[in-house]
């Protein structure tokens, strides 16, 4: 195969990916649309089985109808699927149903895996799917049997329902649940709820690579208790670190800024403050739970809300935004520049040109998303800009947070939110990259170089 023709084949790969996301949304909202798909039989607007549609499969969580009570059976079911192809991917899925059926994964598959986990390598593709298949069913009926613990006693058999759904949702980052139409703020005080939520996001969204890297070294912890973080990659290294920087830092932010906040915590005892503020500091990487009002915060909280709904969750995992690693990447990359160093350097290994190009493109493709999404929605509804850009925030990294806006969107405002957030949940830069296909030329004398003044 040469150069060529392997770029082409690569860019349809990327195509493919992008198309099968969006197939999959129009199946889902013509069945969304459908009568046997309300509660009460009558259907909804199809702009609202499209969004919900939407938000399923870009595991975003943000709805413009009540889930709980707008749904039947049937409805919650098909939004579960879709919820689970999203987190997943459908290319994972796909290549699940033919490593059952025991059929050959060609090389166009295996390239359109890569590309939809964002591997570098196609070394064991079919292995490492047969363990995120595994590994992700081994989660979610974990945290499944413990919702039940909680969910049996308070709605009896429906319970068990209640809790695969929330279970299926919070692993793949959606945000989505059918217990009521304050997500999870009646049981903010309940450990058991704030843990098994915390363990299934944080799971999900550190990334299956760290799943595999951890279980790698782990069973030497006991011999070699501090060598087995050095013996993690690179990668892990950094998407835990900044992971658990994130949390920690967002916890106590929100345990300061809303510490006498009569709205949230100022009444909780010091226990359910630190909880709160660790469940609110894990679900703004793009969770979508919440079990405090988002509107009931500070305008301090709000923005750290803001930041960290941005950066997301891990690569190659079921979490969305810009990720830890290429925020992680990006501020090494500006540190080593203030220092007037030639390289970037991240736990004692240089970062190479590409990850650190790719870093600046995913963030500066991300803003610019952002930024158009934001001025649309300011331009056809009323709104407090703080709402406005946390609906477009949650809605391009596919947080789902929301601070009442959604549910009173217009249709402008539902269609704008729509597309943010497919473009949230296919990347910003694999869009970027299919709008730059006709434009790829090949150069055969490098241009001029002359000097410009920045900054």
């Amino acid at each position: 195969m040469n150069i060529r023709k392997f770029k082409k084949f690569k860019q349809s790969t990327t195509q493919t990916i992008l198309l099968s996301f969006f197939l999959a949304i129009i199946a889902g909202s013509i069945l969304l649309s459908l009568p046997i798909s309300t509660a009460d039989g009558k259907g909804i607007p199809y702009i609202d089985a499209l969004f919900t549609s939407t938000t399923s499969i870009c595991v975003t969580g943000l709805v413009t109808v009540s889930t709980v009570n707008t749904w039947s059976i049937f409805g919650q079911a098909v939004i579960l699927l879709l919820i689970q192809i999203g987190g997943l991917g459908i290319i994972t899925i796909m290549s699940g149903f033919m490593i059952l059926l025991n059929q050959k994964i060609n090389m166009k598959d295996r390239l359109l895996i890569q590309d939809a986990f964002n591997l570098n390598t196609l070394s064991g593709i079919v292995k490492f799917v047969k363990k995120v298949l595994k590994g992700t069913f081994l989660i979610e009926g974990t945290g499944a049997l413990l919702y039940m613990t909680v969910f049996i006693p308070d709605f009896g058999l429906k319970g068990i329902w209640i809790s695969i759904f929330n279970s299926i949702s919070a692993f793949c980052n959606a945000g989505i649940d059918i217990i009521g139409d304050d997500s999870l703020c009646r049981y903010v005080h309940n450990p058991i709820i704030n843990l098994t939520t915390a363990f299934l996001i944080i799971s999900g969204g550190i990334g299956y690579i760290v799943w595999w890297d951890l279980l790698r070294v782990l069973p030497n912890i006991k011999s070699q208790k501090s060598k087995c973080f050095r013996k993690l990659t690179l990668h892990s290294k950094i998407a835990i670190a900044t992971s658990a920087i994130l949390i920690f830092s967002g916890t106590i932010l929100y345990l300061i800024f809303e510490y006498n906040n009569p709205a949230t915590i100022k009444d909780f005892n010091i226990f359910e403050k630190i909880q709160a503020s660790f469940f609110q500091s894990v679900t703004t990487r793009t969770a979508g739970f919440a079990t405090i009002p988002q509107q009931n915060f500070t305008n301090e909280s709000s923005l750290v809300t803001l930041i960290l709904m941005f950066i997301g969750g891990s690569p190659v995992g079921t979490a969305g935004g810009v990720k830890t690693v290429t925020v992680a990447v990006l501020a090494a990359t500006t540190l080593s520049i203030i220092r007037n160093q030639d390289y970037t350097v991240l736990f004692q290994r240089t970062i190479s040109k590409e990850a650190i190009n790719k870093s600046i493109a995913v963030i500066s493709v991300a803003f610019t998303v952002l930024f158009i999404s934001t001025l649309l929605l300011s331009s056809v509804i009323e709104a407090d800009i703080i709402d406005i850009m946390f609906e477009t925030v949650s809605a391009t990294a596919t947080v789902g947070l929301s601070r009442n806006l959604t549910s009173s969107l217009n249709l402008l405002g539902k269609i704008i939110i729509i597309f943010t957030m497919y473009l949230g949940r296919v990347g910003p830069i694999s869009f970027a990259i299919i709008l730059n296909m006709k434009n790829t030329h090949k150069k055969y004398v490098k241009d001029p170089t002359e000097d410009i003044s920045v900054g």
